[in-house]
């Protein structure tokens, strides 16, 4: 996360209030002890400062075999991570090229012709955390998700301009429609457009708007985005998709607050407040010539990274808990083997993949509320001559198919090991996979050893 939020330099400066929680973080300095910019010293503040030869760098260097963006140092609770932005002459440490890693103090990091020594300081820095769980349509108390709302707390009162990075499935966009929901701006309009999904030759003409005849098939004159958005947010989802050739437009339009439709003359002035977020390495398309180096800065005025779900395993009860009252509003709490189920999962799909498996698991009866109990897992139903209960028409047919699968599975196992007694090994003989898969394949469905009279030691602990 950057800036320190004293101030923010578009147009009038704002001041916002000082933070009232907060955390001790080791304070971490940038020494440059050998090469052009030998002495030259920073502190990373903010938690994150980048290194390299482009101007807006934390720790911007002169050394020509240096990267505009080359790398970055991140600061954590524990940790003092490094991290190369696809770098031309790379990032090493003790001779070992570095894409990701942990890094301890007094490290000397390498970059073109210049040494960086990673010094910690006797005073900790202050990191401000929130004492919220939640952040608009955001759900989560871990460490991570509150100092991500600490940010979003301070930030959501001006018009400062947000780039969100983070893996798919996290919930970039949440986070914008938070923002939004928590600023002054919330009565206006919130649009969100995915600079992915959009034709090149057609680009423009959503942002901007176009007149009528100004080129084939513009039979009326039609407002872009950013007039639609005028008053409100403008969100611009995966900004790391737009063609180079938009992307000076782009920094106009936003260093003006002003917009010219296609084929028109006339510049309008639009009022809107701009929340960018891509899954790309930003900095690694500025090096690659793909991403312009001054509107990528022009976009981290504030820049904030959403943590991936593997990061704050605490918050997936949490997350669980909150589709399901969604889904299923007065169900009450899921049951504990549930949860503990979804705690052996890895979600690499993050928080979307986890509200996609609960919606699964409401749908075809895995987790429902019981007449006259606590919700708990439902019993699999016999399948019947009308099958149609189990094809769940509301997905994909490719999450359909998995969804089919994996109910299956669950069906299978529970019949096998009934039919078998509880006898792992006879079940697995019989399934024709080993022992070991159906013991993996019965934890990460929920079987529990008692309701199919198997042995605990069995079935739920795997061999040495």
């Amino acid at each position: 996360m950057s800036s320190d939020f004293d101030d923010f330099e578009e147009g009038a400066t704002t001041r916002v209030p000082a933070p009232r929680q907060g955390m001790r973080m080791p304070s971490v300095e940038l020494v440059v002890v050998e090469g052009k910019d030998r002495g030259r010293r920073v502190t990373v503040r903010a938690g994150v400062a980048r290194i390299g030869t482009a101007k807006g760098s934390e720790l911007e260097l002169g050394d020509p075999t240096v990267s505009r963006v080359h790398c970055e140092i991140r600061v954590r609770t524990d940790t003092i991570t490094l991290r190369d932005h696809g770098s031309t002459n790379g990032t090493y440490v003790g001779g070992a090229r570095i894409r990701d890693a942990d890094v301890p103090a007094g490290t000397i990091v390498r970059v073109g012709g210049t040494s960086v020594r990673v010094e910690v300081g006797d005073a900790p820095s202050f990191v401000e955390v929130s004492s919220a769980s939640s952040f608009g349509e955001l759900v989560g108390g871990s460490l991570p998700m509150r100092q991500l709302y600490a940010v979003l707390e301070r930030i959501a009162g001006t018009d400062t301009t947000l780039l969100i990075e983070g893996e798919t499935g996290t919930g970039k966009d949440v986070v914008a429609r938070s923002l939004h929901g928590a600023s002054r701006r919330k009565n206006g309009p919130f649009v969100p457009i995915d600079c992915g999904a959009i034709p090149e030759n057609l680009f423009e003409s959503e942002l901007f708007g176009h007149v009528r005849g100004s080129f084939s098939g513009a039979l009326s004159d039609r407002k872009g985005v950013f007039e639609e958005a005028d008053g409100g947010t403008l969100f611009l989802d995966e900004i790391g998709e737009m063609p180079m050739s938009l992307q000076p437009k782009l920094l106009r339009a936003i260093e003006t607050r002003a917009i010219r439709r296609v084929g028109g003359n006339v510049a309008k002035p639009v009022d809107v407040r701009i929340v960018a977020a891509t899954n790309r390495d930003l900095g690694r398309g500025v090096n690659e010539g793909k991403f312009r180096e001054d509107l990528y800065y022009r976009l981290a005025v504030v820049d904030v990274t959403l943590p991936p779900l593997r990061e704050r395993p605490e918050d997936v009860p949490v997350l669980a808990q909150h589709f399901y009252e969604k889904l299923s509003p007065g169900a009450g709490a899921l049951p504990p083997d549930f949860l503990r189920m979804l705690a052996s999962r890895s979600f690499p799909g993050n928080v979307r993949e986890l509200r996609n498996f609960i919606e699964r698991s409401v749908s075809l009866g895995f987790v429902a509320p019981r007449s006259g109990a606590a919700p708990g897992l439902a019993a699999p139903a016999s399948p019947r001559a009308d099958l149609d209960e189990w094809v769940p028409l509301h997905l994909p047919l490719k999450d359909a198919r998995q969804a089919w699968t994996g109910r299956f599975e669950e069906v299978y196992l529970r019949a096998m090991l009934r039919k078998t007694g509880g006898n792992v090994t006879r079940a697995a003989e019989l399934a024709g996979v080993s022992r070991r898969f159906l013991q993996r394949l019965a934890a990460r469905i929920g079987i529990r050893a008692s309701e199919v009279g198997a042995d605990p030691r069995d079935l739920e602990r795997e061999e040495e």
